[in-house]
């Protein structure tokens, strides 16, 4: 690991607070909770995924 991609852990975060997000709206038996969670979970991963492409196309991976 030369390198740490700063963005890629952004999202990784991010990813990672939108499942707790889940399981918190899950106990807390919030469904809009748990619908707004899941959404920002698709929203970052795909930005995420989006990013990897652009980094790949420049020849930064």
């Amino acid at each position: 690991m030369k390198n740490i991609k700063w963005p890629f852990l952004g999202f990784a975060i991010l990813a990672a607070a939108s499942i707790m997000g889940i399981g918190i709206a899950i106990g807390e038996r919030s469904i809009w909770g748990a619908l707004i969670s899941v959404i920002t979970l698709i929203f970052v991963m795909g930005m995420g995924f989006k990013t990897k492409k652009k980094y790949r196309e420049n020849g930064l991976l």
